[in-house]
Order: structure tokens, then C-alpha cells, then sequence
């Protein structure tokens, strides 16, 4: 499908599908979602440019990824989709600068791309250009990060307060939800390291576009490039911080399963010395030899009964004596 954002002057008109060569100088957006053969015709021709394939946007080597051609700058970057459903993935997306033009190429649909178009129909004058479009889009990007990041650092922060908590119903709660816990801990690792990855490649496509800002005199765009820099910077060094509190949030839950399952082993280990002494007794009288003198003895019986419950009062009580219980 492709979507061609025309400017009228005071406003801006979308149009699905190819238009009259009429129109074509007032284009400043072609956004290519999955796009046909026929569509990609379309752009190259009127262009004069080679759209890449999806199999030359998938490359991860920079030379195929960020590269000037004819005048066109050619940028991928790798971004986050469907971040808030239970199966996020990365995809690229292609941006290509052609004069007051952007083309942009992807395979899915990002949560940015849709806002980026609310916006525009929402404040058409400010979005007058292609490079404006496109120093847009990226703000818009970066903006999407920020808020996945934090909703991750707040997620971190229930589990934490799950984890650590001293009221003891909650203690006992959590110690049924270790798994679930776990589980948002790793959803949360998962997270942070894509997000890290669409930061790095976002980090890279700036510092190109920002030297090609520079060589072809765009100085209105080069100070909102450099906040979208300073951006990119700051959001991977918080991901970065995420990441180091979920290896402590995980290495604490372990722990606490750790703690939980040597009580476990203890109450085991206390039950078994506890019922060895009269399993012992027990053993010693239940022998068939003909010469027991106890057995003999009018009381033996209530006797053995009462040194196995002796036998097994005084570790009991020596245990309990120690802390050990």
C-alpha cells in the first residue's frame, strides 16, 4: 500500500495509490507499507532512484544501511512494533531523502508511523517539507522509546516492591507468583535489549543525517537533529540502567527461590532426625528373637512407646533450642 501526503498550501491531502504527474512536485511524503511492484515503479520512476529490496533493507552492515546515491539519502533503521502486545518485534524501516521528498519504506506498521499522521492532519503547516516530515518522524520515534522505557522501569519498580516486601500476606502471595514474576522480569530483559538495539541503529542514522544536514545547509533542522541526538543518548544510557536492575531484580527473585526451597529442605531434613531415634526403637522391638527380656516385662509396651515419643521430644526441643526451627 502506498500513502502520498500532498501539500495544498494550508493544508495537507492523502492520497492512496498513484497520482497525475500534475501532483508530483507537491508530494512530500511516500510512505511504502508493503508495497506492490507496481507501486515501487511508481517512486523510481518518478524519482529517478532504486528503492531498495527487503532483502537489501535487512543487512545489518552500515555501508548498506546509511549511504548517499544521486542525491538521495539512503537510512535504515531498526525499530520497535508492537511493543505493547506479548510478541513485540524489530523491524526495519527504510527513510530515503530526495530533495524536499521522503520516501519511507517498512514491512510492518509502528506505532510512530500512525501518530506521525495524526500529527500532520492535526498541524499541516508545520509539516511543510520532506526533511521536516522525516526530522519529525524521528522525534516521534524517539518519543515511542522513551515512553516503552519507562513503562518498563515502572514495571521494575512494582516487581521490586513485590519482591522486597516485609508485610507477610504479601510474602506468602509472591511465593506463589515467583513464576509470573520471573516472567515479567524476562519480558522486561526482552524489552530492554531491543529497545537498545532500535537506540543504536536510531544513534547511527542521526550522526549520518546530521553530517548530510550540514553539507546541504539545512541549519533550521541541524538543532532539532541535535535534540533528537541528545535523546538517543540519554534514553541508552537509561536502558542501559534498566538493564543492570533487571539482572538485580532477577538475581533477587532467584535468590528468594533459593531461600524458599532451603527452608523446604530444612523442615525435611529437622522431620527426618526427628523420627529416626524412635524408628530406631521401634526397630530394636520389633526383632524376633526368643531371649528379650523386655519382652517379658508387664509395662515393656507402654515402655517402648515412651522412649520413642522421648526419643523424639528431646531433638525436637534441642532443635527449637538452637534457632534451627
Amino acid at each position: 500500500m502506498m500513502r502520498l501526503y500532498i501539500t495544498t498550501g494550508s493544508s495537507i491531502e492523502v492520497m492512496q495509490g498513484t497520482c497525475d504527474e500534475a501532483l508530483h512536485d507537491r508530494i512530500i511524503w511516500i510512505d511504502l507499507h508493503e508495497p506492490s511492484p507496481r507501486e515501487v515503479r511508481f517512486v523510481e520512476d518518478m524519482l529517478q532512484i532504486d528503492v531498495p529490496t527487503r532483502a537489501e533493507i535487512v543487512e545489518i552492515e552500515a555501508s548498506s544501511r546509511l549511504y548517499e546515491e544521486t542525491d538521495a539519502f539512503f537510512m535504515t533503521a531498526t525499530m520497535l512494533c508492537r511493543a505493547d502486545s506479548e510478541s513485540p518485534e524489530l523491524t526495519p524501516v527504510t527513510f530515503i531523502l530526495v530533495g524536499h521528498r521522503l520516501v519511507t519504506l517498512r514491512y510492518a506498521d509502528p506505532l510512530p508511523f500512525r501518530t506521525a499522521a495524526s500529527q500532520i492532519h492535526r498541524n499541516p503547516l508545520a509539516w511543510n517539507s520532506g526533511e521536516v516530515v522525516f526530522v519529525g518522524l524521528l522525534e516521534v520515534i524517539v518519543d515511542r522509546l522513551a515512553d516503552i522505557l519507562e513503562a518498563i522501569g515502572a514495571d521494575l519498580d512494582a516487581v521490586s516492591r513485590e519482591v522486597f516486601t516485609t508485610d507477610a500476606k504479601e510474602a506468602a502471595r509472591r511465593a506463589k507468583d515467583y513464576r509470573q514474576l520471573l516472567a515479567r522480569v524476562g519480558r522486561a530483559g526482552d524489552m530492554i535489549g531491543k529497545s537498545r538495539e532500535s537506540l543504536v541503529s536510531l544513534g547511527r542514522l542521526v550522526a549520518f543525517v546530521t553530517v548530510a544536514f550540514k553539507s546541504k545547509d539545512r541549519k533550521s533542522l541541524q538543532t532539532r537533529m541535535k535534540t533528537v541526538s541528545r535523546d538517543v543518548i540519554s534514553l541508552s544510557d537509561h536502558a542501559s540502567f534498566l538493564t543492570n536492575k533487571v539482572t538485580f531484580s532477577l538475581d533477587a527473585i532467584l535468590g528468594l527461590v533459593s531461600i524458599e526451597q532451603n527452608g523446604i529442605i530444612k523442615i525435611f531434613s529437622v522431620a527426618a532426625v526427628v523420627f529416626l531415634p524412635p524408628t530406631l526403637v521401634a526397630s530394636i522391638y520389633g526383632m524376633n528373637f526368643e531371649v528379650m527380656p523386655e519382652l517379658t516385662l508387664t509395662y515393656g509396651y507402654p515402655m517402648a512407646l515412651g522412649m520413642m515419643v522421648l526419643s523424639a521430644i528431646m531433638p525436637y526441643l534441642y532443635f527449637k533450642r538452637k534457632g534451627w526451627l
